[in-house]
C-alpha cells in the first residue's frame, strides 16, 4: 500500500471514529439547530461553532449557499455533524434524503453564519435562489443571523435598512465585532467568535425565569486619580461581575452592565456603561436605577479618593532627597448603601471581599447596608477571589444564615447566585 494510499485509509478510518463519537452525543440531544452557511472567509471557523454545539448536546445539520463551499469543506461539517450537508436546491442525490422543506420544519432554530450582505439582503426582501435562502424563507423557527463582511458594506445604506427590516421581524442578530478584517481594513464586520455564538445559541434556547426583569450589575475596581499619571485602584479583574450579567442575560433579563477598567469582552445579549472612577460609578448606577428591578453590587468600589489629585505628573526630582508624599484620602459616596436606602421594590445584593472574620463581617454589613443578600467571599485565599477563575462564596443574609459554597468556577457561582435570588423572590412575593 502506497503512502498516499495509506494517509487517504487514515483519514477515513478517523472519520468513521468521529462520526460514531458525534452520532452518540447527537442521540441524546434534544435541541435541533440548522447552521446555515454563506460565502465568507469566516465561514472557517463555522467548524469549530458546530463542534461546541454538539458537545453541548444540540443536534446540528448544516446547509452551505453555492460559494459557501470554496472556504468551508463540507466533508469537515459532515464528520462533525455525521448528517449529510446540502448545498444545491435542485439535487436529485441530496433531495433524496432530506428535502429543503424538511430541512425547514427539523431545525427548532436556524443560525445563519456568517450572514454576508447578500444573504442577508435576500432574508429581508424574500429572496429564494439557493438552498439556504430557501430554507430561511420556508421556515417557521427562529432566526439567528451573524453578519461578516467589509466595514463599507456594513455601514452602507442598503445593509442597515435590510438589517432594520430584520429586526422589526424578530430575526435575533449578533455583532458584527469591531476589529482587522480579512480584507485589509478594519472597523465593524467581524464575524462574533464561536463560542459566543454558542453562548447566544444557549440564551435562545435557555428557560427565560429571568424575562420581564430590568437588571443592573455592577463589575471591576475603579480608579481615582492621584496626579496626571498614577492612579489609586485595586486588584479586581470584573470576572465575577461579567459572569453574573451574562448568566442573567441567558435567563432572559434585560442587562445593564456598569464596570469600571477591565479587559473583558462584553457578555452576548448585555448593554454596558464603561466607568473609571467611583464618582462616575455612582452617577451611571443612579441614572439606570429608575428602570431597574434587581440589583446586584459586584464593583470593588474605591472607598477613598485623594482629596486633592495634581494635575500634572508628581516628579521625584521636585522632591527633597529622602523626602516622601503625603496623601489626603476622602471617602466616596457608600454607593450600595444609598441605593438600599431608596431600594423600594427592589432586589439588591451586595457583595463583601474581607480577609479575616468574613462570615461575622458580612453580617454586620448586610444589617449596616440594607440589601437583601450580602455574597461574601474570603480574599486571603490565593485560589479564589480577585484576578483568577474560580471563587468561593458564602451567602449571607439579614437573619444572619450563612451557607457557604465551595470552589467553583465564576461561571458556576454565577449560576448559584442567580438560583438563590430567584428562589428568595419568589419567597418575597408569597409572603
Amino acid at each position: 500500500m502506497d503512502a498516499a494510499l495509506c494517509t487517504r485509509y487514515s483519514c477515513l478510518c478517523v472519520q468513521d471514529e468521529l462520526i460514531q463519537v458525534f452520532q452518540g452525543v447527537v442521540m441524546t440531544g434534544s435541541r435541533r439547530v440548522t447552521v446555515a452557511i454563506s460565502g465568507g472567509i469566516a465561514a472557517y471557523k463555522i467548524p469549530e461553532f458546530v463542534r461546541t454545539l454538539i458537545r453541548a448536546g444540540y443536534e446540528v445539520r448544516c446547509a452551505l449557499t453555492p460559494s459557501a463551499g470554496e472556504f468551508v469543506s463540507p466533508m469537515v461539517l459532515q464528520t462533525l455533524t455525521a448528517s449529510p450537508v446540502r448545498s444545491e436546491l435542485f439535487s436529485p442525490e441530496e433531495e433524496g434524503e432530506i428535502d429543503h422543506i424538511s430541512l425547514a420544519d427539523w431545525a427548532d432554530l436556524l443560525v445563519v453564519a456568517p450572514a454576508t450582505a447578500n444573504t442577508l439582503a435576500k432574508l429581508a426582501q424574500g429572496i429564494a435562489d439557493n438552498l439556504v435562502s430557501t430554507v430561511l424563507l420556508a421556515t417557521q423557527s427562529p432566526i439567528l443571523v451573524v453578519p461578516a463582511m467589509n466595514v463599507n458594506m456594513w455601514q452602507n445604506p442598503a445593509t442597515v435598512a435590510n438589517l432594520e427590516i430584520l429586526r422589526e421581524r424578530g430575526v435575533h442578530i449578533l455583532g458584527p465585532e469591531k476589529g482587522y478584517l480579512a480584507c485589509g481594513w478594519e472597523g465593524e464586520g467581524r464575524m462574533s467568535e464561536p463560542e459566543d455564538i454558542a453562548r447566544e445559541v444557549d440564551r435562545l434556547f435557555a428557560a427565560k425565569t429571568l424575562e420581564g426583569e430590568k437588571v443592573m450589575v455592577t463589575a471591576g475596581g475603579t480608579r481615582e486619580p492621584l496626579d496626571a499619571v498614577r492612579v489609586l485602584a485595586n486588584r479586581s479583574s470584573g470576572k465575577m461581575g461579567f459572569a453574573i450579567a451574562a448568566e442573567a442575560a441567558h435567563r432572559g433579563a434585560s442587562v445593564t452592565l456598569i464596570t469600571g477598567p477591565v479587559g473583558l469582552r462584553t457578555p452576548v445579549g448585555v448593554k454596558r456603561v464603561d466607568v473609571e472612577t467611583a464618582q462616575q460609578m455612582y452617577d451611571a448606577v443612579f441614572s439606570e436605577l429608575p428602570n431597574t428591578s434587581i440589583v446586584i453590587k459586584a464593583a470593588a468600589v474605591s472607598d477613598f479618593r485623594a482629596a486633592n489629585p495634581d494635575a500634572q505628573k508628581i516628579k521625584k526630582e521636585s522632591l527633597k532627597e529622602g523626602e516622601g508624599i503625603r496623601l489626603e484620602l476622602v471617602p466616596n459616596a457608600d454607593i450600595l448603601a444609598e441605593v438600599c436606602r431608596i431600594k423600594g421594590d427592589r432586589f439588591v445584593v451586595g457583595f463583601a471581599a474581607e480577609s479575616e472574620n468574613v462570615v461575622e463581617a458580612a453580617r454586620r454589613k448586610v444589617l449596616r447596608k440594607g440589601c437583601d443578600l450580602l455574597v461574601a467571599n474570603d480574599i486571603s485565599r490565593t485560589d479564589a477571589g480577585f484576578e483568577v477563575d474560580q471563587n468561593a462564596i458564602i451567602f449571607v443574609t439579614p437573619e444572619g444564615e450563612a451557607e457557604e459554597l465551595p470552589l467553583l468556577k465564576k461561571s458556576e457561582v454565577a449560576s448559584r447566585i442567580w438560583d438563590r435570588v430567584e428562589q428568595m423572590r419568589a419567597q418575597k412575593l408569597e409572603e
